[in-house]
Order: structure tokens, then C-alpha cells, then sequence
């Protein structure tokens, strides 16, 4: 499974950059923290290769630890940033910047470098040090869903349109991590007592799996491609509705007949 999700994430990686690079391009604003969420993945998924032929594996799962890291310290930064267009639109107009957002990002690699050299530098503290730092987001992503939600209506400036995206960004967001990420912290938590081998299988499912998972925040990213799916469900409801409605006509005209 390992050699599987490599060859599908990196090349569906790549393409994803290169489809964010057009977009870039085509000046249609940078995305400057789904680029390094991606970057992240990349080094991720590479940092996974040497581990089935077993060269240099303590360098591979340092990298792969640093790397896994930097995604969700990334991941943080497309949910917080989402919540900021809602609940301070006026404020993000004015402040965002490429400048900002690139000093963010350099401040969340070195983090990341430095909780994973210092979580090596101690084998024993491996487990917990990974552990708080899987832990400490998930409050943090349910904070943004429920504040975005709660500032949603009063959100006069920001388009129809552009709510749902932001709402469907924050849910994914949760989604992936509540699914892929929390069954590695519990194991990092549980490792001293850990006799599970499901808990550890699934565990591995999840980091296989993580790198696949954040190439779907670019869809909900891109306009077109989330407003064709919104487009989609709506007309399914509205058909639904109109075969509803005749139906309740027809339903209602028979018994009129009848009695005429």
C-alpha cells in the first residue's frame, strides 16, 4: 500500500502544483498556502520511498516527521485564513499580502524542523512530542468551522457563492483531519501501552493516505470546480422538488374528478 500511494500521489501531486502555478499565472491570486501544503506532501511522500528498501530510514522518518508537520501547520493556515474572510472580511481585504503570507509560511517550516530535531534528538519523547503536536490543531479547526458558521449571516460583503466555498474548505478541512489524523495521535498517545494491531494498521492506512487527502482542498479551492458540484446538487433538489409537486398535483386533482 505504501508503494501504491507514492505512485499515485506523486504524480497527482505534481500535476495539482502545476494546475496552482497556471492559476498563479493566470493572475488569479496565489495561493500561497495550498503551494506549500502541497510542497509538503511532496517531501512527504518522497521521505516514504527509502523506508520499503531500508536505506537510511532514521533520515527518512525524520523528513517524513518534518514533512508531516509542515502539512498541518499549512492545513491550519488555509482554515484560519478562511475564517478571517468571514469573520473580519474589511480587515483581510486591507492586510492580506503575498509578503505576510510567505513570512507564515517560512515560520511554519522552521517550526516544523524544530519539533521534529527535537523529537529525535530524544527517541524516548518521539511518541509524545508527535502527539501534542497532532493534538493541539483539532480544537483549533472545530473553532474556525463553528466561528465561520456563526458569522456566516452577518457576512453582508462577502458573495453567496464564496460563503459556500469557505464552508466547504472549513468542513474538509475537519473532515481530513478528524478521519486521518486523530487515529495517528491516538497512537503516538497509546504507544507505550499499544497492543493493538488494528490501531496500528489504520494508523498506517491514515499516513498513507493523508498526502491523497489534501489534493482534494485544491477543488474546493478552485470556483469552477466547486460551483459546477454546488450547481449540480442544486439541480438535483430542484428536480426532485418539481416531481414532488406534481406528483402532490396530481394526487390532488383525482379525488376532484371524482366527485364532479
Amino acid at each position: 500500500m505504501n508503494w501504491i500511494t507514492i505512485g499515485i500521489g506523486l504524480p497527482l501531486t505534481l500535476i495539482v502544483i502545476i494546475a496552482v502555478f497556471s492559476q498563479v499565472k493566470r493572475d488569479q491570486g496565489a495561493p500561497v498556502y495550498v503551494i506549500n501544503l502541497l510542497f509538503a506532501d511532496l517531501i512527504q511522500l518522497c521521505s516514504r520511498i527509502p523506508v520499503n528498501s531500508l536505506s537510511n530510514t532514521f533520515v527518512s522518518l525524520i523528513v517524513w516527521n518534518f514533512s508531516l508537520l509542515a502539512s498541518v501547520g499549512f492545513m491550519i493556515c488555509i482554515s484560519f485564513e478562511r475564517y478571517l474572510v468571514i469573520a473580519m472580511p474589511l480587515w483581510y481585504r486591507f492586510r492580506r499580502n503575498i509578503k505576510t503570507s510567505v513570512v507564515v509560511c517560512v515560520v511554519v517550516w522552521i517550526l516544523s524542523l524544530l519539533f521534529s530535531v527535537f523529537a529525535y534528538m530524544s527517541p524516548v519523547m518521539v511518541p509524545q512530542v508527535l502527539a501534542v503536536s497532532l493534538l493541539v490543531p483539532f480544537p483549533l479547526f472545530i473553532f474556525f468551522l463553528v466561528g465561520t458558521f456563526k458569522t456566516l449571516s452577518g457576512a453582508l460583503s462577502v458573495p453567496a457563492d464564496e460563503k459556500r466555498r469557505i464552508i466547504a474548505i472549513q468542513v474538509v478541512v475537519l473532515l481530513i483531519y478528524a478521519l486521518l489524523f486523530l487515529p495517528i495521535t491516538a497512537y503516538f498517545l497509546l504507544d507505550n501501552q499499544l497492543d493493538n494491531e488494528v490501531l496500528g494498521l489504520v494508523t498506517l492506512v491514515c499516513m498513507f493516505l493523508s498526502p491523497l487527502a489534501d489534493t482534494t482542498l485544491y477543488l474546493f479551492i478552485r470556483k469552477s470546480v466547486l460551483d459546477m458540484f454546488l450547481v449540480s446538487l442544486c439541480s438535483c433538489k430542484i428536480s426532485n422538488n418539481q416531481q414532488m409537486s406534481s406528483r402532490d398535483c396530481e394526487n390532488t386533482t383525482v379525488p376532484n374528478t371524482e366527485t364532479v
